[in-house]
Formats: structure tokens, sequence, C-alpha cells
């Protein structure tokens, strides 16, 4: 038997499909005897997984490994596994072990990485797990020898969603993972491409996955979301792809599709590829159902655009602003904040730039992250240089300073200055309580109200000091941070 292991990554309210384990499950359908199992659905997965191991007869344990609290659930796991079953191998694939191999190598209780997509290489690990083929014959896999040295094979090269079968739905509880939000009461996640063709200095979606975007044809997007609405009831759906829309004419046949299903929606796309539709295919995307789309503005500076490699210009964010206003869908516009090379011009070239925003389109909704370098990027900014390392160890990892980098909680930005940090700090409360997210549901109007009422001074004449009566009022009302919707 084959395992399959997503740890817990996230709240049980935010709980949605484990995607890259289904994708891996399709592989395995119909060929191999394999089992999920879902640290976002089961309460105790370490013993559901070691009660496995002394029932069957395990070849290989595979685990997905986010960032964040699924590394560090992850590594607690997989510890006690390699304790009580030496024997069993264990594979990391996802994003995390695909940017931080060496880290990931470097623990004694994992034996394989694999990097980038992972379908076909976990087939051909398994073939060679039972001596078919050599381990230096599986491209996209890292793996060390009895002496901890690294050995790293090609890449592979990626593959569109159209290339592999659906995902085997059945193999889960799928009512468990239909989770209210914003956009409907049962709401399902999809992905309809994988890779993106531009490469932000920023982001790491390129080290992972490589510069191309494979998409998934209309016609098999239209099918798989028609079966989740009939079978299961969903009735809305986040989809998870860096860019949903590449080209207009694909946009426009997968809008026709999917209009009659009447589910409303959320993607993310790029600012300047959109500009360029026409004003009826965004009547063809709202009619659809597509309620809110995000959008990485990253900056309000061009110099600093062009530092990320963004090819973008602050123009088109305001353009864009204003244009998808009157096509009544949200822009959820993210922003980048503390450039290493000038981070105080950074940080108020850049607020004042959503302010702005806010102007043309009051209900734009605004995530704010203060920079941070990922792996073969920071070496861009000369200043970050001598004063940031990532960490050599799953064990540094989870440290409290690095899971809260890895979650953007508290960064580890020293070209930061205290007071700069503080101030981006400020601007976002002071703007979240004047403008609450429409994401949170819960939230009363009295709440809403009361926020939007104290906050309305201080946003008016940009004075962001020592907000202490909007912390309280936030924690009050337990504000949700669209940011935090993920955690």
């Amino acid at each position: 038997m084959i395992i399959l292991y997503s740890p817990r990554a996230t709240k049980p309210r935010n709980r949605r499909f484990p995607l890259s384990i289904l994708a891996l499950a399709a592989v395995l359908e119909g060929r191999e005897d394999y089992s999920i199992v879902d640290g976002n659905l089961d309460g105790n997965p370490t013993e559901t997984l070691l009660a496995l191991m002394r029932e069957k007869s395990v070849e290989l344990l595979a685990v997905t490994v986010m960032p964040g609290p699924q590394m560090a659930c992850a590594v607690e796991t997989c510890r006690r596994i390699r304790a009580a079953f030496p024997h069993i191998p264990i594979v990391w694939g996802g994003y995390f072990p695909t940017i931080y191999t060496a880290a990931v190598l470097n623990a004694n209780y994992v034996d394989f990485a694999v990097r980038g997509q992972g379908e076909e290489t976990l087939l051909e690990l398994v073939e060679a797990l039972r001596k078919k083929r050599s381990f230096e014959s599986v491209r996209g896999l890292s793996f060390k020898d009895g002496s901890g040295r690294h050995y790293h094979n090609p890449e592979r090269p990626m593959k569109g969603p159209d290339a592999f079968s659906w995902y085997p739905y059945h193999r889960l509880p799928v009512e468990d993972y239909l989770r209210p939000s914003f956009f409907g009461r049962r709401t399902a996640v999809h992905q309809a491409s994988i890779g993106c063709p531009y490469q932000c200095s920023f982001c790491g979606v390129v080290t992972a996955y490589g510069a191309q975007q494979k998409m998934e044809s209309p016609a098999r997007t239209e099918s798989i979301l028609r079966h989740l609405a009939r079978n299961f009831g969903a009735d809305s759906i986040q989809f998870y792809d860096n860019n949903f829309f590449l080209r207009e004419d694909h946009a426009r046949e997968l809008m026709d599709r999917i209009a009659p299903l009447g589910l409303r929606w959320w993607c993310e796309a790029r600012i300047d590829l959109m500009l360029r539709f026409s004003d009826a295919t965004f009547e063809a995307i709202r009619r659809a159902g597509c309620t809110m789309i995000f959008f990485g503005a990253e900056s309000g500076s061009d110099w600093v655009l062009k530092e990320m490699n963004k090819h973008l210009k602050a123009e088109q964010t305001l353009e864009l602003a204003r244009r998808i206003r009157q096509f009544d869908i949200i822009p959820e516009f993210s922003f980048v904040v503390g450039n290493p090379k000038a981070p105080e011009r950074d940080t108020r070239e850049c607020l004042q730039f959503i302010r702005t925003i806010k102007q043309l389109n009051p209900a734009s909704e605004i995530i704010l992250y203060h920079y941070t370098p990922v792996p073969q990027r920071e070496q861009m900014y000369g200043e970050v240089e001598g004063q940031f390392e990532f960490p050599k160890t799953l064990e540094e990892w989870m440290t409290r300073p690095w899971q809260d980098f890895s979650t953007r909680k508290d960064p580890l930005t020293p070209w930061l200055k205290p007071s700069t940090k503080r101030r981006i700090d400020n601007f976002r409360l002071v703007l979240s309580s004047r403008w609450p997210t429409v994401q949170d549901p819960r939230l009363p109007r009295w709440g809403r109200r009361t926020l939007q009422t104290i906050s309305a001074w201080r946003y008016r004449v940009g004075f962001y000091n020592f907000p202490y009566e909007l912390q309280l009022m936030q924690w009050l009302v337990h504000l949700r941070k669209p940011e935090a919707e993920s955690l």
C-alpha cells in the first residue's frame, strides 16, 4: 500500500479539498492500492497513519508539504513514523520540498524529495523502490545515499491537467470539504491550470513549477464543476490557479460553458492581461458568476515594480480599479511593502497609492504584506545580502521566527526599521477598520458600522499611530482578515 498524507494546514472552517493529494491519487487509482489521510479532517492523523502501517504492508509514505503549519505537522508526524517504522520510505513533495530541497533531505526522517509536478515522479519512484528502475532515472527526484550525500535528478517537464485523469473524489467524504464562504454555503475548490509564464522576483511559483502555464480545456473544467454541483451540491468555487485568465479566447469559451451552472466564484488574474479583455468578455465573466478577482498589484511605484520584474505599471492598476467597478466584480489587490532597496520610500508611496485606489473603487479589498524574500530571488536585492539566510534544517524551520516568516505573521526583515514596520501595520489596521472585508459573513452589522465610524477620522487625516481603540474593537468583533482566511 501507498499512503498519501496531507498534514494539517488550516483551521477546520477553512478546510478545502487536498488538491495535491487528489492529483497523486488520480494517477494511482486503478493501478495501486493506496489510502488517503488528511490531517485537516482527521483529528489525530499520526495515530491513523501508525494504525494503517500496523495493519497493512506499506511501501511508501508520500507527504505533501507547504511552508508554515503544514510543514510543522509533517515534521512531527514523520519523526514518529520513522521511529516506529524505520523501514518505510518517506517522500516529501509540494511547494516546500521543491523550494527548500536541501533542508528537507538534511532530515534523517525524509528519504526523498519530489520537485515540481509529482504525479509521474511518484509512479517512477514506486518503480525504483521495487527495483524496476534506478533512482537516478527518475526526473524531478532528489534523494540521498547512505553517507547523506544529496543527488538532484534533472527537472521533469510539466504537463497540463488534461494529461491526467480526474480526481477520485469518491475517495473522500466530499461533504466535509464543502465549507461556507463569502461566495456560497458549499464552496469547493478547483485548479484549472498549473504554472505561470511570468517571473516576478518575489514569487516562488516559477522556481517551483517553471515559467510555463498549462491550462485545462474549458470542456473538462465545465464537466468537473458540473459534477461537483450536481452530485455534491457545490454552489460556489475558489479557483487556485496562479493566473486564471491567460487568454481571452479561452476565457470566453469557459465563461459560456460554466454560466449555466449558476456558481459564484473567486479566482486570481493579472492586471495587465485583463486590461486587454473587451467589455463583452468582462460582462461574460460576471455573467458566469465571478464575484471577486485577486490581483497581485504588489506596489504603487514603477521603480519597485521594475525591481520585482513584474512587467506592470502602477497606472495599470488604477485603470483596472476604475474599469472593473462597472461590472460589479470586487477587485482584491495584494501589495508587498518594504522593498529592501528603499523601504521607507516604498512604504510611503505604496500607502498613498492604496488611498488612491480606494478613491477610485471603494469596494476594492486590500491585502498588505511585508516584503519577504524567496530562495534564489533575494540575491536580486543587494541590501538583503549579508542580512538574510534561509534555514539549512527542518528543525530551524520549526522555530517560531521561521514559522512566522512562512505565514508572514512577523517576517524577518532586518532592512525594515521598526518604525516603518509599525506604520505599515497601523495603516493596515486603520484601513481594515474603515473598510471591513466583505469576506467576513460573521461580522455583525453593528460591529461593521462601529469600526467604520471610529476609524473614519484617522483615515481622513492620515493619522495611523497608536490605533489601540481599533485593535480592541477588532478583537471584540473577531474581525477576520482576508490574508488569514487560508490559515
